[in-house]
């Protein structure tokens, strides 16, 4: 009796030859679930489509033509906060990152998004990146909150008439300097002996509404014995593409990148922004299929440390003065999770004498900042950074601690809304500086709350 062959026939992946999510990634996730209650949507809405471990079946069926990438998969993919708290819980050592990043350029490549929609993306991206651009807007911004309009607005609710996501724009707008066009030096030299030539990121957002965050890295690193090189030609790093889906104007800001620093001929890049850095020491795998830097590529995100790494492995030589202050330090989420960096900087600020530390309840779960989630999910943002808050709280801390602006802008945000707009939000670098300077805690908290 003759036996029937059953053939089969392989779908076609619904997904499109350029660097689709790839399968040894995929099949590194058992499906465990321990990434579950680390995975802020989830812990937020219970539902398994919008976890990790959801995410990534989807990916799957998508990458075996069993499902469509359509509305409905890039509702769960938008829904991600790129948080990577899935990363540090999950016991397979799943990348994530390697899925989410690669399976959002194939959204943004293949489905269209409503006109309403692109016209805010390409108002961000055409932006953010540009600090000539933010400069420029820095300056009706600068009238709007020194003529005591956006007090006004604040205090009457008026902002609540605007649109959702421009009323979350404008809930979020930082502090704008008095002098926005003021640069930082090309070098800083150091304090003492050179111990080590750095490069320091000055960032797009940081070096603009943040300047005094940059300039405090700077005076940190010349005291501790650096030479700090600032590259002029530097540019946007692409970490909000690389989030975002825009693969090809990322690989751009990337070689951009790579080339200043080469120039600058440093042996370490120093980075204060957690995305920014989570994203540059990547930069050996988003250029992976280059030829001309691949080698380069790879050779650069070697050399990128943040701010608490490098000083942590310089044995410190500036005095660290007092600072009779209790705080609560935040992990940023592309801090602990993405580069996982936990450790440094709380051993940095132990070395502050009189300097209380405390932890803050759930201090894994995103505060809600993820780069420009905020801006493009203000309802889901706004609950993490209440649920945020509401923890900080419990610690009856008289600041808090960062080392991501998003999350300084986030948390402010959540403390205004919370009517705690007296209770200052610092870069840690600023404590840092304000300790090796020997300002006091009086003096910090009242130039911050003024």
């Amino acid at each position: 009796m003759a036996h029937t062959q059953v053939q089969t026939t392989e779908r076609p992946s619904s997904f499109d030859a350029h660097h689709p999510p790839e399968k040894q990634y995929i099949d590194d996730c058992v499906h465990c679930g321990f990434c579950l209650p680390a995975c802020p949507t989830y812990v937020l809405w219970n539902e398994e489509m919008d976890s990790p471990r959801g995410r990534i079946y989807m990916i799957k069926k998508a990458a075996e033509g069993e499902s469509p990438v359509d509305d409905r998969f890039r509702l769960h993919m938008d829904n991600c906060l790129g948080c990577m708290a899935c990363m540090t819980a999950c016991p397979s050592g799943v990348e994530y990152n390697k899925l989410i990043e690669p399976t959002r350029a194939q959204i943004e490549r293949k489905l269209p998004r409503s006109l309403g929609e692109r016209l805010f993306r390409i108002m961000i991206f055409a932006t953010f990146p540009h600090p000539d651009r933010l400069r420029l807007l820095a300056l009706p911004l600068l009238v709007y909150q020194k003529s005591g309009l956006r007090a006004l607005v604040r205090a009457t609710g008026i902002s609540k008439l605007l649109p959702k996501r421009m009323a979350a724009m404008e809930s979020l707008l930082p502090d704008v300097p008095s002098h926005p066009f003021r640069r930082m030096p090309a070098q800083v030299s150091p304090n003492s002996a050179p111990r080590r030539r750095v490069g320091m990121l000055s960032g797009c957002v940081q070096q603009v509404f943040f300047s005094h965050v940059n300039a405090a890295t700077a005076r940190v690193l010349a005291a501790e014995g650096c030479e700090v090189i600032i590259p002029e030609d530097q540019g946007c790093c692409g970490a909000l593409m690389v989030h975002s889906g825009l693969e090809n104007d990322a690989l751009v800001l990337a070689k951009r990148m790579i080339a200043a620093f080469e120039k600058a001929n440093v042996d370490t890049v120093v980075i204060n922004s957690a995305g920014c850095g989570s994203t540059m020491k990547e930069y050996g795998h988003l250029l992976r299929d280059d030829p001309e830097f691949v080698t380069r590529a790879a050779a650069f995100s070697a050399k990128c440390k943040d701010i608490t790494e490098i000083l942590c492995e310089l044995s410190p030589l500036a005095e660290r003065h007092p600072l009779k202050l209790r705080i609560a330090y935040h992990d940023a989420c592309h801090l602990q999770h993405a580069q996982g960096v936990r450790e440094q900087p709380r051993r940095l600020l132990s070395g502050i004498p009189q300097l209380e530390v405390a932890e803050i309840p759930e201090g894994s779960l995103c505060c809600g900042s993820a780069g420009v989630y905020n801006l493009l999910q203000p309802d889901t943002a706004n609950e993490l950074g209440d649920r945020k808050v509401t923890n900080l709280l419990t610690t009856n801390a008289q600041a808090v601690l960062s080392a991501n602006p998003g999350c300084l802008l986030q948390l402010m945000n959540g403390l205004r809304r919370r009517g705690m707009k007296e209770m200052p939000a610092f870069h840690m670098v600023e404590l840092l500086d304000a300790s090796i300077r020997g300002v006091s805690a009086e003096s910090l908290m009242q130039r911050r709350q003024n």
